[in-house]
Parts: structure tokens; C-alpha cells; sequence
């Protein structure tokens, strides 16, 4: 939807600083930025992101690459870069004039911080894509209470999590929904990678982290080593998220005895040509479900992360998408389950079943409808606009 409003003069011109630390983090503050210009092409916007960002006109103080972690104890490695860019966001914060809204787009730990000092100068601060309380470290609400002046939450259930805390909350939708293409067919991404209509394809999403590669990507070559055993004209097809090196991802399927595309697609134009996708657990599982594709999720973590993990974490399900679902209906492969020939076997289970596939497909369709309709870019823009005296 096209929204035209008068641009503000230089002197009112407002100023937004906003934060994004991870992948898809970037992806949907690009869409919020492009939304907001829609509004008002006038506002300026600086802060934390990538290269989404960067092309919806965002000044890039900090990339969110060299932001990016997976884990509890994987952190510490980032810690210098990510305390440098809290000083620099620090001092934007306390600078004059400041800026006119704060926006924060998940990240929890680092963007928290930055609310209380946001508070502390009288900076409106909205948050955009919850942290994951309802999963560990639920005591975070009363902080998010304190410090954030609106929240825009993107999962059905978390409204009421957070209107019960007496959080200004408001459920816009799944920004993924904005993103994807209704339109693209199976045929038009297989002719445009290049693939064989006949055989299966699979994809692998290792992740938007150098971590997760690390972690995931090597178990995910050694299954579809299992699996070309099985399948003499296997495809598979690998996206590289743009927080991620081509060459970190290269230097894995040098190594590897299958032949791996990395597709030069976007995500969801690589998905619609694949028959099932192995996916690191993380928004990647909601993007595969949106898309309708039968999936395996994997995780693992370095063995103190996911012992920490344990303890913390109280959740009866890893992946976002069984979580939406209230129930397992795509398998989870966690920690040491996660293994090459546990992974094929998974694969080729759904691949053989049809009732399996025509059912897990099924789910995977109710899971899309229950994340709302298209719009959340917008719904969420206008209550930025609303924050800083403009509506």
C-alpha cells in the first residue's frame, strides 16, 4: 500500500536511530525504513544493520555481520565489537540534538541496554520483534515494562503475554509475509537454477551466523553424501544469507563429495524449487513453512551453550515453526541428535512418504495462516509515526 504524506522541512526533518543485530533483523528494518519513507521521505535513519538496510537508505554505523552470534559462550569472541558499537550508539543517544525515536528490532541483550539509556535522555523507544521471553529469561518483561514505550510483536501469542505485563503491545503480523512472493511457481526457480525437474532437490539453510555454519553445514554435506547413495541425480542448493561469507561457505563444500549449488536467488525463490529443506533452527523456519516446504529442523551449540540452554530454556519445542503450530509437526534434530545419518534418515523418510509430506504440508499451511496477513511493515511504521507526533 502506498501511503503519500508532505515531507517535513529541513528544520523539522525527524531523525530515527535504529538497531539491528542479526540477518533477519536487517531484512525486516529495511522494510520498516522504506515503509517510514512512505510516510515521510524526509526522516533520516542511521544505526545497526546490513545490506538491506544499506539499501533502503540507512546510514550503517555498525554492520550487523561483525554483530551476529549464536550461543551463550560464543559471545565473548564478539565482545570487543559489539561493546565498541554500544559506545557509539551510546553517544548518538546522549548527542544534540537526539535522535527523535529509537527503534530496536530484536537482538535482546544488547538492544534492552540500549532502551534504559534511551530512558534515561527521554528518547521514545519502540520495539520491533520481541525477544523470545516466552521461551527463558521471562523476568526480561518487567524490564521491557520500564524501559520500551511501545512494543510490535509478530507471533499471535506473544500480545497477550505482554498486555498482561502492562506493555504497551500491539500484534502487527509476520513481517515474512511481506516479503515472499505469491506469485513465483516451482518451474520458473528451477529453470532459473539450472536444476532437473525429475529429481529431488533439496535445500540446505545452515544459518545466518558464521556459528551456525560451523556448526550445522559439515553434518549437512556428510547427509547428502548419505543421500546420493540413494539418489543418483540428488540436487541440492544451498542461499548464502548476506550476513555470511561465500568464501566461509565455500571452503566447506570444497571438502564435501556432493555437488552443491549455491544459489545466487534470493531465499524464498530457492525454497519453492525445493522437494524438502534442512534448516538451522531460527527464522529460516519460518520463512521454509511460508513457503510451504517439507523440512527437517537442526540445531547444535557448543556442549556448555546447550547445557546452559537446558537449564534456562523452558520451551517444548527448538524451532519457531512448531512453536506457532502448538505441536510437532515438522522433526527436530537437537544437540547429538543431530548426526549425518540420523539427518539422511529423516530425509529420506519424508521424501519416500507421500502421506507424510501431504500432511506435514498441511500443517505447514495452517501455520502460515496463523501468522495474520500481509501489512506488518506498515501496521508497525505507522505506530513509529505515531510515537513521534506526525499522525
Amino acid at each position: 500500500m502506498e501511503i503519500s504524506r508532505p515531507p517535513l522541512n529541513e528544520e523539522e526533518a525527524r531523525r530515527i536511530l535504529i538497531v539491528a543485530g542479526e540477518a533477519s533483523g536487517d531484512l525486516h528494518g529495511s522494510n520498516l525504513v522504506r515503509a517510514l519513507k512512505r510516510y515521510d521521505p524526509g526522516i533520516t535513519v542511521s544505526g545497526i544493520g546490513g545490506t538491506h538496510m544499506k539499501q533502503a537508505g540507512v546510514e550503517i554505523l555498525v554492520s550487523a555481520s561483525e554483530m551476529a552470534v549464536v550461543g551463550l559462550t560464543e559471545v565473548f569472541f564478539r565482545l570487543g565489537v559489539i561493546l565498541k558499537a554500544r559506545h557509539k550508539i551510546r553517544n548518538l543517544l546522549k548527542s544534540i540534538p537526539s535522535p527523535d525515536l529509537l527503534i530496536l528490532i530484536d537482538y535482546p541483550d544488547f538492544n534492552i541496554h540500549l532502551a534504559s539509556l534511551a530512558k534515561r535522555w527521554k528518547i521514545p523507544v519502540l520495539y520491533y520483534i520481541s525477544p523470545q521471553v516466552w521461551a527463558w529469561r521471562k523476568g526480561r518483561i518487567k524490564k521491557l515494562a520500564k524501559r520500551v514505550d511501545r512494543m510490535a510483536v509478530i507471533l499471535p501469542f506473544e500480545e497477550d503475554l505482554y498486555r498482561n505485563k502492562g506493555v504497551d503491545v500491539t500484534y502487527v503480523g509476520h513481517p515474512l509475509l511481506d516479503v515472499i512472493s505469491e506469485h513465483s511457481i516451482r518451474e520458473d526457480a528451477i529453470g532459473r537454477l539450472d536444476l532437473q525437474k525429475a529429481s529431488p532437490v533439496i535445500g540446505l539453510l545452515p544459518g545466518s551466523r558464521q556459528e551456525e555454519i560451523e556448526n550445522t553445514l559439515p553434518f549437512m554435506l556428510k547427509a547428502v553424501e548419505i543421500l546420493s547413495s540413494r539418489y543418483s541425480q540428488l540436487q541440492c542448493v544451498l542461499p548464502v544469507a548476506p550476513t555470511v561469507s561465500v568464501d566461509l561457505v565455500q571452503s566447506f563444500l570444497a571438502e564435501s563429495n556432493t555437488v552443491i549449488h549455491i544459489s545466487d536467488l534470493d531465499i524464498y525463490s530457492t525454497l519453492r524449487a525445493c522437494d524438502l529443506a534442512l534448516v538451522a533452527s531460527g527464522t529460516a523456519t519460518l520463512e521454509t513453512a511460508i513457503m510451504e516446504v517439507p523440512m527437517i529442523v537442526v540445531y547444535r551449540v557448543s556442549p556448555m551453550t546447550y547445557w546452559i540452554g537446558r537449564k534456562l530454556v523452558n520451551v517444548p519445542y527448538i524451532s519457531l515453526v512448531n512453536l506457532v503450530a502448538g505441536k510437532l509437526i515438522v522433526p527436530e534434530l537437537i544437540q547429538d541428535a543431530f548426526n549425518p545419518e540420523k539427518l539422511a534418515e529423516e530425509a529420506f523418510r519424508i521424501l519416500e512418504d507421500r502421506q507424510e509430506r501431504e500432511d506435514m504440508i498441511r500443517h505447514l499451511k495452517a501455520v502460515k495462516h496463523r501468522l495474520g496477513e500481509r501489512g506488518a511493515s506498515e501496521r508497525t511504521a505507522r505506530l513509529a509515526i505515531e510515537m513521534m507526533g506526525r499522525l
